[in-house]
Formats: C-alpha cells, sequence, structure tokens
C-alpha cells in the first residue's frame, strides 16, 4: 500500500510551512528575549514553548495551500489570491492561526471560491460575466448573479475584472 504522489506533495507543502513559521517564530521569541536580555535558559524554555503552536499553525497553513495547489489542473496557474469579506459581521472573526475564512482565487483558466480549504464553486472564465459595483464584485453565470462581494484589498475587484476581460477575449 503506496502513498500516491498527491499524498506526498501535500504533505511536503505541511512540512514546509510548519517549519517556515517554526523558524520565523523562533528568530521573533530569541530576538525579543536577548534583546530584554534574559538569561540563556529563559530564551530557551520561551523558544520551546512557542516551538509548538508555531509548528501545529504552519502544518494547517500549509494543508490548505497544498489542498488548493492540488486542485488546480494541468498547465493551469494562480494569477491572483483574494480574501472575501464574510457576508455577516455578527461573526466573530476567525482566529489568526485559521487564516481568513472565505477565499477567490483567480487562476489562469478561470475563479475558484474557497472557505478554507472547502472549494465551494469553480467556473471557466469564457461562462462568467464580471462586473463591478464600487468595491463589490459581482459575478455572472448563465444569465444569473453567482456572486457578490467585497474584497481585500480595495482595488482586488478592480483587479479581478480585468483579468477577466483579458481572458474571455481571447
Amino acid at each position: 500500500m503506496g502513498v500516491t504522489d498527491g499524498a506526498r506533495r501535500l504533505r511536503r507543502a505541511e512540512l514546509g510551512r510548519a517549519a517556515v513559521t517554526v523558524a520565523a517564530a523562533e528568530v521573533a521569541v530569541v530576538g525579543a528575549c536577548l534583546q530584554a536580555s534574559l538569561p540563556w535558559w529563559a530564551v530557551v524554555g520561551a523558544a520551546l514553548v512557542v516551538a509548538g503552536p508555531a509548528g501545529w499553525t504552519g502544518l494547517r497553513i500549509g494543508r490548505r495551500a497544498g489542498v488548493r495547489a492540488r486542485s488546480l489542473e494541468q498547465g493551469e496557474t494562480v494569477l491572483g489570491t483574494y480574501t472575501v469579506r464574510p457576508p455577516y459581521t455578527e461573526h466573530t472573526p476567525p482566529a489568526a492561526h485559521e487564516g481568513p475564512q472565505y477565499q477567490l482565487m483567480a487562476t489562469s483558466l478561470g475563479l475558484r471560491m474557497w472557505e478554507r480549504s472547502v472549494l465551494l464553486w469553480w467556473q471557466p472564465w469564457p461562462e462568467l460575466r464580471v462586473l463591478t459595483d464600487g468595491p463589490r464584485l459581482r459575478v455572472h453565470h448563465g444569465g444569473e448573479e453567482i456572486a457578490a462581494m467585497l474584497l481585500e484589498p480595495p482595488t482586488a475587484a478592480r483587479e479581478i475584472r480585468l483579468i477577466a476581460e483579458r481572458r474571455t477575449t481571447r
């Protein structure tokens, strides 16, 4: 019973992101401790305390990136990923380690709407009509509006509309 190539890539993405996150956290903690002139044992203790949560957070971020990368078709490239503001502000914001709840990914073949690691929908560029209404992005498919969203950064709606214009005129 062998491990598939996709599972290996996903595991590599998880471990790679975990290592980077741990290294960044360790540098920040050790730097702060040294600047505060703490003894070596306090620096080591603080570094050990931070390593676990940082690794876990990096693992989750890497898993999300790996799942999204595996969903791409051969030859498809990511042109941009944009954070979508949640539709209701009455919810508490996600914890920092969870990242944004909704993200819109513009690729060379179309648009993908993600809720963390779950692909909500995917539509190819030729079947979409993308409009901007001020800062709001409106996406139409088959004559019906399938999405209306506010994106971050504020210029994202315009960027996606320009990408759509270039991709649908080919």
